[in-house]
């Protein structure tokens, strides 16, 4: 890959196209003769990486290497003075490779002893035009190439040079960044999500991702969002869109959270996002939304879908927790106490069900009045299933812990709304409903957990475990949950007894 660099601006642009892409352990070589601009690439891609565009950022020539604790560890390192490339060793290249990135002026001097799957940058060039070729491996120059995409995608719906920086990833493969335009415009997000390949099939000839009917592109957030605004909700704008590559240029709801100053759910915002959920549950089912030259069906949540979800415990969660396979026999028992329950959800209330409706996805705007003060940001999975489910995904919220006295209220609140609006409504069965849907969420939790460490590299979600095990043993503590419960205690999972 070979790319102009026309002037200083652009140099810098290339920088946080590339920031953007770097993953712990990327090794990164710039090459090229002084004043080629290596160190000017490498200023602008720490200060963007730090979001500090006064970052000092001195060229370690003299110190030959520059640590930053960062978001992303980065070691600077300059090797023209060392004197032997054994020297490399007393830098701590492998260590700082374990959790962050490097990079490197002056490669040369010691080529025979860096990672092989380094990434080549060559400057060539003086005063601020330039051209760098990139040498990489293949999976490093995929997602450079995607970077690159979607800075063309901004640069064709936006009228001004923009920045970007890195906001959140999460537990599926979309990426997001802020956007800040140059000419002092409000912020903006930029959903980075390229449409995903099926995956092997996994039951009936089928992959998991059509069974549990999660989203492959960026069609169901478009609809979804606009049906949401439609019915006067606080879902973002979509300000530009392209629905081939996965790339969304949306409305930015703000920073602020439902949890207070501590970290803990604030009961008036929690109280909001409850008659949200409330409101939303007396709106007429979606039907066939429009997006483009397509249209999005909202699929069924169907019991095919809440089986494979609940599977995960048994497949992940458990054998992680034992260290040995669940025995089939013990398997086949657990699948069939679930299909049991999952019967008696046929005739339960059912409503636009939004998926991962809880504190990271939920945005507090204080400046809003009404049911407006809630963005809800995190909906492309949205199914039409038991209304329960995200009454159960806010009241046992996975990342934070919500006490019993405060669930307790949420969903006394939602009760006496609903029963306001519906002369139909029955508390009893909707409680039973909750009670089902609350410890199907959090056996899908469980296992979703632990495969996100032992298969996707993402260990922080075990801290949640105990929070999901305590939410499951309040859930079976419903009557309806009975022989489920007995078979979690003889599976010695959690504290299960009354």
């Amino acid at each position: 890959m070979c790319v102009d660099l026309t002037d200083l601006a652009a140099t810098e642009r290339f920088a946080e196209d590339v920031s953007l892409v770097l993953k712990p352990g990327d090794c990164l070589c710039l090459s090229g003769d002084l004043g080629a601009g290596k160190s000017t690439f490498a200023r602008a891609l720490i200060r963007a990486i730090a979001d500090d565009p006064q970052l000092e950022a001195p060229s370690p020539t003299f110190t030959l290497v520059q640590s930053y604790d960062l978001r992303l560890p980065i070691a600077h390192m300059d090797l023209y003075r060392i004197g032997a490339p054994e020297e490399l060793d007393e830098l701590g290249l492998d260590d700082a490779l374990v959790d962050g990135v490097a990079l490197i002026e002056w490669p040369e001097k010691a080529l025979e002893l860096l990672p092989e799957n380094r990434v080549m940058l060559r400057f060539d060039g003086s005063g601020e035009s330039r051209s760098v070729t990139v040498s990489a491996p293949q999976a490093f120059l995929v997602r450079l190439e995607r970077s690159r995409a979607a800075r063309a995608f901004l640069e064709q719906h936006l009228s001004t040079p923009v920045n970007r920086r890195h906001l959140q990833g999460d537990a599926s493969t979309r990426t997001y960044e802020t956007i800040r335009p140059d000419d002092g415009r409000q912020p903006l997000i930029l959903m980075n999500a390229a449409r995903q390949p099926d995956g092997p099939p996994v039951r009936d000839g089928l992959p998991y991702s059509q069974i549990a009917h999660l989203a492959e592109d960026v069609v169901p957030f478009v609809a979804i969002a606009r049906w949401l605004r439609a019915q006067g909700f606080a879902a973002p704008e979509i300000h530009a869109e392209d629905l081939e590559q996965g790339f969304l240029l949306i409305e930015n709801l703000g920073a602020d959270g439902v949890l207070d100053a501590d970290g803990k759910p604030d009961p008036e915002r929690y109280m909001v996002a409850i008659d949200c959920l409330a409101a939303l549950h007396g709106k007429p089912l979606p039907d066939a939304l429009p997006v483009g030259k397509t249209q999005h069906h909202v699929p069924a949540y169907d019991p095919r879908a809440m089986q494979i979800e609940v599977e995960l415990l048994t497949d992940w969660y458990l054998p992680y927790k034992r260290g040995t396979p669940v025995p089939d026999a013990e398997r086949q028992d657990y699948i069939a106490l679930w299909r049991a329950l999952f019967n008696d959800l046929q005739d339960a209330k059912k409503a636009l069900v939004l998926r991962d409706y809880h504190s990271p996805n939920l945005i507090w705007r204080s400046s809003k009045t009404g049911l407006d003060r809630l963005g809800i940001i995190d909906f492309q999975d949205a199914m039409i299933g038991p209304s329960a489910y995200d009454v159960a995904s806010l009241c046992q919220d996975a990342r934070v812990t919500v006490d019993q006295d405060l669930a307790d209220r949420l969903l006394d609140r939602y009760v006496t709304a609903r029963r306001g609006n519906d002369p139909h409504f029955g508390e009893d069965d909707f409680r039973r409903a909750y009670a089902i849907m609350a410890a199907q969420r959090a056996a899908k939790i469980l296992g979703i957990f632990v495969r996100l460490k032992l298969r996707d590299g993402k260990p922080g979600y075990l801290r949640h475990l105990p929070r999901i095990e305590a939410y499951i043993a309040t859930s079976l503590q419903h009557p309806a949950l009975q022989p489920l419960r007995n078979w979690f205690a003889k599976a010695g999972i959690g504290e299960t007894e009354s």
